[in-house]
């Protein structure tokens, strides 16, 4: 189809943005009466999740393993601020086995309801107060939940909150758009470590055969990319580029066949510094937990801030089967981790530039993808081709719904707006759209609409129409530079994206 020129937004990235409107911006209860807090942050994908009557700036998470019972005695202490005056507030939480709940330390009544947590203080809060909850639980890493974070290992577990399952794990506002700062202490017995997501600040010998791991994160971390695992580790640090510290925690029992494989972290970051920056965080590593069931957890690798967490077996691949997609999990700790998504629907802005920069690596090393192609623009080709297929089983890019979040259409899809984008506006200063937009909300959380308005920006041209119609459009549009691409019919047979028709996520990265 020709590509039509617009001056404003389509409909359809119109009404995105009025939906990130609504999260960002809440109705307020009448300040005289106060009122329950809403128990939702509208998001387009999650509707349920999250709570807008308070901003959390702080957790501090107080775990202890017991190793004979394997269940986790704990204590969550959440630092917020109000948004409105609140005769009542929850957090969400699933599967929690709550105990106690103290409001400024004082006990407050509380009543679990579904996969919120609902706490009642005796006296309604003032708007833009700040309050201090702390909350008393057991959780058993192995409980059947309609959804659960906790991916249990033989000598431990490991954490994989993404999207929506890190209130499974602690109570929480758990959205990416309250991203907060996190410390963490571990105590576990002896023969085993625990280790969080941020840096090590101190070690405690309890003196009864425990011992206490305390981590800190320099950055605010949004709930679903948090790390907590205990296991039989070994620690394995290395420098990386400009003196960043890297450490791998890895299972004690496969620490020499995996060192191939965390070996090549170094010269990662180095690429991947030369364009998007200075890595963003204070550490960087991988996780290899000790699992690798199929049903263990449903990625290849997950995102965890400053620690990712792998299958082992994967791993244990050549370089070249195993280098993309270890730069895919990179990268996002620039988009997705020090970038979040302000809603789900954004997911494209984490996975399209992961995958992207993930591809850019492979081809310039010369390693053919899965489909045997060994450069970009035979690969976009070949998924321009698929483009009102993926549109019509999986939605436009950046319309996801909660079935088809992770299909290809986030991932490669994605690659393909920001294929077309740098086709648009030119290699240098698609480069420059990428460095403003990762500077202007490092720490933060962005939407589509965020992205659209920083490429006008720098472009110096309105992109709305042109980012409109790739990102919402029911029909592909032509590719700039490329007149004879054409568009399979959706009538015609053509493999479809994989989407979740067993109840789990499914790794759509090309870089696998």
């Amino acid at each position: 189809m020709r590509y039509r020129t617009r001056v404003t937004a389509p409909a359809a990235l119109l009404g995105s943005v009025a939906a990130l409107s609504s999260v960002a911006a809440p109705a307020h209860a009448d300040p005289e009466t106060g009122a329950p807090g809403p128990e939702t942050l509208g998001d387009p994908v999650f509707p349920s999740l999250g709570n807008d009557g308070y901003r959390v700036s702080a957790y501090h998470l107080d775990l202890a393993y017991d190793a004979t019972t394997r269940l986790v005695d704990a204590t969550a202490t959440l630092t917020l601020t109000t948004t409105q005056e609140l005769s009542r507030l929850s957090l969400d939480a699933l599967g929690l086995d709550v105990h106690e709940v103290l409001l400024d330390g004082v006990p407050a009544a509380r009543e679990q309801a579904g996969e919120k947590l609902r706490i009642t203080p005796a006296v309604p809060l003032a708007a833009r107060t700040t309050a201090t909850v702390t909350v008393t639980y057991t959780a058993d890493p192995r409980a059947a939940l309609a959804h659960t974070a906790w991916v249990p290992t033989p000598d431990g577990f490991a954490i994989c909150p993404q999207p929506n399952t890190a209130h499974t794990v602690f109570p929480c506002n758990d959205h990416p758009s309250d991203k907060a700062d996190f410390t963490f202490r571990i105590t576990v017995p002896a023969g085993l470590k625990g280790v969080a997501s941020g840096r090590l600040v101190s070690t405690e010998d309890l003196g009864d055969g425990r011992t206490a791991y305390c981590y800190r994160s320099r950055e605010p971390i949004a709930t679903e990319i948090v790390q907590i695992t205990v296991g039989d580790y070994v620690i394995k640090d290395r420098q990386g580029p400009h003196g960043l510290p890297l450490r791998d925690v890895v299972p004690t029992a496969r620490a020499t066949a995996l060192e191939p494989a965390l070996a090549l972290t170094p010269n990662l970051v180095s690429w991947i510094e030369q364009r998007l920056g200075a890595f963003p965080f204070e550490t960087y590593g991988l996780l290899p937990c000790n699992n690798d069931a199929s049903n263990a957890f449903d990625f290849t690798g997950l995102e965890t801030q400053t620690l990712t967490l792998y299958k082992p077996n994967f791993l244990l691949q050549a370089e070249k089967s195993i280098g993309s997609h270890m730069m895919h999990e990179l990268v996002h700790s620039y988009f997705g981790n020090s970038v979040s998504p302000a809603t789900w629907s954004d997911l494209w802005l984490n996975e399209g530039h992961a995958d992207f920069y993930g591809l850019l690596y492979r081809y310039e090393r010369g390693w053919a993808d899965s489909l045997g192609l060994t450069t970009m623009e035979a690969r976009m080709k070949d998924t321009y081709a698929r483009g009102d297929q993926w549109r019509k089983s999986s939605g436009p890019v950046a319309a996801p719904n909660e079935a088809n979040l992770f299909d290809s259409q986030r991932y490669l899809g994605g690659v393909l707006v920001l294929y077309a984008l740098r086709q648009q506006v030119g290699e240098s200063v698609f480069s420059t759209i990428e460095s403003t937009f990762l500077e202007r909300f490092r720490n933060a959380s962005a939407s589509t609409a965020d992205y659209i308005a920083v490429a006008s920006e720098v472009s110096g041209a309105d992109q709305s129409g042109f980012l409109g119609d790739w990102l919402y459009g029911t029909r592909t549009p032509r590719m700039p530079g490329h007149p004879d691409w054409t568009v399979t019919p959706v009538s015609s047979a053509l493999r479809q994206p994989q989407n979740r028709t067993d109840g789990h996520w499914h790794d759509n990265s090309a870089t696998l």
